[in-house]
């Protein structure tokens, strides 16, 4: 997907210190570059009646930290400092609503697999981001996928809980073969032929009125979008059922869809050419689709405490450097 050319903003949080866009660099020696040693995560900011907003901020932070114990990457952060930095980055660049991309990663200047006692750095970074994940009209009239030729990782191979940069190279070549065939997605098989997800999003299927999801055993990454859908079904009555699903399951399903934060909830309309139920966005998907909207954007009451909102930028940035 194309990336938009207005997503640059003025400053990046490095380490405790709001620095220049153009400062927050790293030298090409720095392990990450070589060995892929970095963990991540996607958050986003919406604008809100009472202003911007992050959306699930402290579970995000929580998997980052999670993320780099799994990796055994040093933080010295805890979660609630983390919190506080994406709050100030996003005020800093006077935003109130954008993508959010925090990242923890090894740099320093030394050659060799084993990190030994190379650096860690942090980085949190807000970037102008409105458009479609999927495309423009994917939210509306759904996406066509195919189900990808390459598979997620093994159970004791990558560790899929993990959001780690060095993991999603399996999944560019899922994205790259998709697009070549004039696909706009992949679905993944994990190991033994069982659905996984998509590319860089969770994949839920509705067939007679019951969400199915894969369980975290099938190579997902455990998504904090996907965490909200299964909330989002629960508390409108709608049974949500883990458990591994053959790939054939995708072909007779009454209803598909992504979830992501980038992608958001978005309608699957085709899987290898096999129209998905109607081929336009079911009933189950449209509700959830329109109840995550309402909450990220604070058109409903935030229930469940998923909304950090973002302070006048005037109050934050004057004691960083």
């Amino acid at each position: 997907m194309a990336q938009p050319t207005t997503g640059r903003t003025a400053r990046i949080w490095r380490d405790g210190q709001l620095v220049n866009w153009e400062d927050a660099t790293i030298h090409v020696i720095s392990h990450v570059v070589h060995y892929g040693s970095s963990v991540f995560e996607g958050m986003r900011a919406y604008e809100t009646p009472a202003g911007g907003a992050v959306f699930r901020a402290r579970e995000h932070m929580r998997r980052l930290v999670d993320s780099c114990k799994i990796y055994r990457i040093p933080i010295d952060y805890s979660v609630d400092e983390l919190v506080q930095a994406c709050v100030d980055t996003v005020a800093a660049n006077d935003l109130r609503q954008c993508y959010i991309r925090p990242i923890v990663i090894r740099t320093g200047e030394q050659m060799g697999v084993g990190p030994g006692s190379v650096p860690t750095e942090v980085f949190i970074i807000a970037w102008k981001w409105d458009s479609a994940y999927l495309g423009k009209d994917g939210p509306d009239q759904g996406v066509d996928v195919r189900v990808s030729s390459w598979r997620r990782g093994a159970p004791d191979t990558f560790p899929a809980m993990a959001k780690a940069g060095g993991n999603y190279l399996n999944s560019q070549l899922a994205k790259m073969e998709a697009k070549a065939d004039n696909y706009s997605e992949g679905i993944l098989l994990d190991a033994f032929g069982f659905v996984s997800e998509g590319s860089g999003e969770n994949l839920f299927a509705v067939r007679d009125g019951v969400l199915y999801t894969a369980p975290l055993g099938a190579g997902i990454l455990q998504g904090i979008t996907r965490d909200t859908v299964m909330q989002i079904a629960r508390e409108h009555g709608i049974e949500v059922r883990e458990q591994l699903l053959p790939r054939e399951f995708l072909y007779v399903a009454d209803e598909l869809f992504f979830c992501g934060t980038a992608v958001e909830v978005t309608p699957i309309r085709s899987v290898d050419r096999v129209p998905v139920g109607s081929g336009k966005r079911g009933p189950v998907t449209a509700m959830i689709q329109q109840e995550y909207e309402n909450l990220v954007h604070g058109r409903i009451p935030d229930r469940h405490g998923w909304l950090t909102m973002i302070p006048e930028a005037a109050a934050v940035g004057a004691s960083h450097g």
